[in-house]
């Protein structure tokens, strides 16, 4: 099959062979390139859709967008399972097999360097959500009377919204401490739009967490023990994922 080389992730040579029915992108199984004892995992991709002048335009259509993203981290889940891939950006494209070996030669040293700072290591996804204080008490809000009323309502509705989130802060600063003992390494990103994320509550941790795999078992059961703490606030974990936060690559 001709076409351009999309490239998934490197990693080191592994020899358990990825799911027999894997497709990537464009539907093209992926296969392993390997050059100075690094493997490039890479498949065939039409020109018409990821040459420079199309593809700019390809991804500003959200549902290709998102179609190419799910069959992207679909090969990455994969490799995670049996080697540490060091996912690289979405729609990384070459021309050919040697445009892919000239990019792993000229990255060599960094390649090594984070292959061997993330090998044997996952990351998993830690996201505390608080809801908004309810003012419905199950009756009809009454009327205020007066101004004074008034302002007096909204003070005390201020003050519950204050207690909440000083609250909230306070279990996510205990929750990201206890995890971190547990974690080699930390992000904290910032937290997400509810309007883009779709979650219910405001977002008050977003934080990834590299953790070995054999500790991984650990770090599950401390969020889940955490999770029974307190029933004011969810707490949300994801993974294990390849180290997207760690790999210096943008997802």
């Amino acid at each position: 099959m001709t076409g351009l080389r999309y490239v998934y992730a490197v990693c080191r040579p592994f020899g358990t062979p990825l799911q027999a029915e894997l497709t990537g992108v464009a539907g093209d199984p992926p296969r392993l390139l390997t050059h100075h004892g690094l493997v490039a995992v890479v498949s065939h991709v039409p020109e018409r859709d990821f040459a420079e002048e199309p593809l700019r335009s390809r991804l500003e259509d959200l549902d290709w967008l998102t179609a190419t993203a799910r069959a992207h981290q679909g090969v990455i889940d994969a490799l995670t399972v049996v080697t540490t891939p060091l996912p690289l950006r979405l729609a990384t494209v070459f021309r050919d097999d040697s445009g892919v070996r000239t990019m792993l030669q000229a990255r060599e040293a960094d390649f090594r360097r984070t292959l061997d700072r993330l090998e044997g290591r996952v990351e998993w996804g830690v996201k505390l959500y608080a809801d908004e204080p309810s003012a419905d008490t199950g009756a009809p809000a009454a009327k205020p009377a007066s101004g004074r009323d008034y302002l007096r309502q909204r003070r005390s509705s201020v003050r519950a919204h204050e207690d909440l989130w000083q609250r909230a802060e306070e279990f996510a600063t205990r929750l990201h401490e206890t995890l971190s003992a547990v974690a080699e390494d930390t992000r904290l990103h910032p937290p997400q739009n509810a309007t883009l994320s779709g979650a219910a509550g405001r977002n008050v941790l977003n934080a990834a967490y590299l953790v070995p795999r054999s500790r991984s078992e650990e770090f599950v059961e401390l969020v889940d023990r955490t999770k029974d703490e307190t029933t004011d606030f969810r707490v949300e974990l994801t993974g294990p994922w390849a180290a997207y936060s760690f790999a210096g690559e943008k997802p």
